[in-house]
């Protein structure tokens, strides 16, 4: 090997004649044999997509409704158990409450769309009335503007005037230990001062009175419709 072909990295003639040439031992060694025999494809005993579904219970996709299974015995339900409803005396009203904050809501929620739907009524025999023998177009507009303009009102009205007769209502049966007309007829007094307190003294006085009237109307309602329905429990 020249100085040139150590430098290059090149072999020379020799040694590539050299690693050419097999050895011996590599000669001599057997090539290993192939001893696999391959299985005779019997189409009768093939497997399909289905019976790997059979063992499952998406087989049947009636299985997959959340209402499956409901006719079977034994099925266990869960037990949640519900808030107690309020103890108080009188508390009873004609929706099962659970206190202050389900008399806040549901005596809120049916206040306000009661007087939503009064005013909108209000409006819309307002609005017939101003427009009369005017276009289609223009007593639409004005059927329009009478409506949202006295519902919302009568409705926000109300809504806050229930909001803070629930609370007093609350506070007043709290103090006092039971639930009865007289709690619902101050709650109703002081609610409908509070909402006219910027007015002066006599519009509170006024206001006052009337949600006190209405307050009270609805606590006789509410005692004698509860006592309609016990008796008629009784007999049962």
């Amino acid at each position: 090997m020249s100085i040139w072909d150590a430098l290059t990295g090149r072999k020379s003639s020799s040694q590539q004649s050299s690693s050419s040439s097999p050895t011996p031992s590599s000669a001599s060694t057997p090539a290993p044999a192939d001893t696999f025999t391959p299985a005779p494809f019997n189409p009768q005993e093939a497997q399909g997509v289905d019976s790997f579904l059979k063992s499952s219970a998406f087989a049947d996709p009636s299985l997959l409704h959340p209402l499956a299974g409901l006719d079977k015995e034994g099925l266990e339900y869960l037990s949640l158990e519900d808030s107690a409803l309020t103890d108080l005396p009188g508390a009873q009203s004609a929706i099962p409450s659970r206190g202050f904050s389900d008399d806040l809501c549901y005596g809120t929620g049916i206040t306000y769309l009661t007087a939503l739907s009064i005013g909108g009524a209000w409006g819309l025999q307002e609005g017939l009335k101003r427009s009369v023998g005017q276009p289609p177009k223009l007593r639409l507009n004005s059927v329009l503007n009478a409506v949202t303009r006295r519902g919302p009102f009568l409705g926000n009205s109300a809504g806050v005037v229930a909001i803070t007769y629930n609370c007093f209502n609350s506070a007043i049966g709290y103090i006092r230990g039971k639930h009865d007309s007289a709690n619902s007829i101050a709650a109703g007094a002081l609610s409908g001062m509070v909402f006219k307190s910027t007015r002066g003294l006599r519009p509170m006085l006024i206001s006052g009175g009337i949600v006190a009237s209405i307050a009270g109307t609805w606590a006789i309602t509410k005692k004698v419709l509860l006592s309609e329905t016990r008796d008629h429990e009784r007999h049962l």
